[in-house]
């Protein structure tokens, strides 16, 4: 972290008096990370000035409309019944565009952003691992050279911090908070994705890629070079979270908007339609909790912030991840989502909680075929039947291709260096601790994750808190019928055996022995 290791930060506004009169641009602010940074911003730093979100513009749509559509949304709860006015007061919207030249921006709002800008996150990006080449530039690589040019023009910036991902390095086993060397030149990229046809683009892209993964990974990897190239020009912070999930306890435990991570794979489990998962069961996943990973970024924006930019200043790195402080294998998420079945079960479940790790590639395939597939198969043909709509099936091949995107990541260990992560945390000041400070390593594993599951419940399946006890009830009655099914199966297997030639001539022959 170089210069920021050796300030003296007696003189330095706290993190609120720094945000106090600051105008705000976010981009990305309609997604999950961008959701908990605005909500965080207004109910700690309520003395801001503004928010201006960039939004693109929708047909017959309005922007107080596509305002009121975010503050709806189940992240701004504590806001509404705390202070219920701040945010209709305080956040805008710009219509414009990350992937368009000069962000899309009218000439009267450029000018007005220009003018009273301070502070800039840029959280929008793609993150969806199989989206084309061209796609992913654009939006990851293409938009962050947008946001960096209208950076420049900004006559009162004070810190622009770029959020990418702990998973930009993937082609190293351990990740520092340093500027590795770019997979490729990000102008070249640009370039060959703006000239070559999309088929030939298609063909040529693994090719391209060499060793890493994915378009999402590739292109976040580049974006980081076109902020870390204005070294000294701009007062710039690179954080990388690992994977984001569930908040601990802001805006309200167990908070969350997707199923990204370890919650889809408990959904799924809980559900009963996930038998089999293909990893390696002591692999250290790396998980970083949403108001962990916002609290991180704020206080990255104060501290750069709060010093005067010079030519000679680095660009901080900070890994935004749980490294060493707090890690699970993938054997105790597992175990501990078998647990929580019968506290915390889901509503109509399909089957009982079950199945395994698994660490034969081939063996995963056949229980996928005969664990998921066929018992598909059949319930949407009683689906068929009974005039309703099949959907098992389809549900399967969505976690099929879910996991196929996840492979990669979960059959694969990488050690992340959060040092600078760590050192953050101590700089915050102490009045700012009870609302900034960050800490992961006292987080009870068994206590998160059950409050994850019923943020899950809530937050991604509406299903309601006074169902829980007929969840419950259908819970006992799925384990029931799970014993009796698997008692009959080997039960039958059993029989058969013992009704075999060869088992028949042995008895006999007992039978002879012993009656002689």
């Amino acid at each position: 972290m170089g210069f920021l290791e050796d300030r003296d930060l007696n003189d330095v506004p706290d993190i609120r008096e720094y945000y106090k009169g600051k105008t705000i641009f976010i981009t990305g602010g309609s997604g999950f990370l961008g959701k908990a940074l605005i909500e965080k911003l207004l109910y700690s730093c309520s003395d801001l000035d503004r928010i201006y979100l960039l939004m693109r513009s929708k047909k017959g749509v309005k922007a107080d409309d596509r305002l009121a559509q975010i503050y709806n949304a189940m992240a701004f709860d504590r806001l509404r019944n705390e202070k219920p006015d701040i945010f209709l007061s305080k956040v805008f919207i710009v219509a414009g565009d990350v992937m368009e030249p000069g962000l899309g921006l009218s000439e009267e709002d450029r000018t007005l952003l220009v003018n009273r800008v301070h502070i800039i996150f840029h959280v929008a990006a793609s993150v969806r691992f199989d989206d084309p080449l061209p796609y992913a530039t654009k939006l990851n690589l293409g938009g962050t050279k947008e946001i960096v040019d209208f950076a420049k023009d900004v006559r009162n910036l004070s810190s622009l911090v770029h959020v990418s991902t702990s998973y930009s390095n993937t082609n190293r086993e351990v990740i520092e908070e340093v500027m590795y060397p770019p997979h490729a030149d990000w102008r070249d990229t640009m370039q060959v994705c703006e000239s070559i046809d999309e088929h030939s683009l298609r063909v040529l892209t693994p090719k391209y890629l060499g060793e890493i993964p994915n378009t999402y990974t590739f292109t976040k990897q580049l974006a980081e070079h076109v902020v870390y190239e204005n070294k000294g020009l701009l007062p710039a912070v690179i954080i990388r979270p690992s994977i984001v999930i569930s908040s601990v306890e802001e805006p309200f435990p167990g908070w969350i908007e997707n199923f990204n991570g370890p919650v889809g794979l408990l959904v799924a489990c809980g559900k009963g339609i996930m038998r089999s998962l293909y990893t390696d069961p002591n692999l250290i996943a790396d998980y970083i909790p949403v108001d962990v990973s916002i609290k991180g970024i704020i206080a990255a924006a104060w501290l750069r912030g709060t010093k005067k930019l010079e030519p000679t200043d680095d660009i901080p790195i900070y890994n935004c991840c749980a490294g060493n402080l707090n890690n699970i294998t993938m054997f105790e998420l597992v175990d501990i989502g078998k647990q929580l079945a019968a506290t915390v079960p889901l509503n109509d479940m399909i089957w009982n909680v079950g199945g395994s790790i698994t660490t034969s590639k081939t063996l995963h395939y056949i229980k996928v075929l005969l664990l998921h597939c066929l018992p598909a198969i059949f319930i949407d043909t009683l689906l068929f039947i009974l005039g309703k709509k099949p959907m098992l099936f389809k549900i399967q091949r969505r976690i099929y291709i879910a996991n196929l995107a996840l492979h990669y990541y979960i059959t694969k260990q990488w050690t992340f260096d959060n040092k600078n992560f760590i050192l953050l945390r101590s700089r915050i000041k102490e009045q700012d601790m009870k609302e900034f400070y960050y800490e992961i390593e006292k987080v009870d594993k068994y206590e998160y994750f059950r409050k994850c599951c019923i943020g899950g419940r809530k937050y991604l399946l509406n299903e309601k808190d006074e169902d829980l006890p007929k969840a419950k009830a259908h819970y006992a009655r799925m384990v029931i019928l799970d014993k009796a099914v698997q008692i009959l199966f080997y039960g039958y297997l059993v029989w058969c055996i013992i009704k075999t030639e060869y088992i028949m001539n042995g008895l006999k022959f007992l039978y002879d022995v012993f009656l002689i």
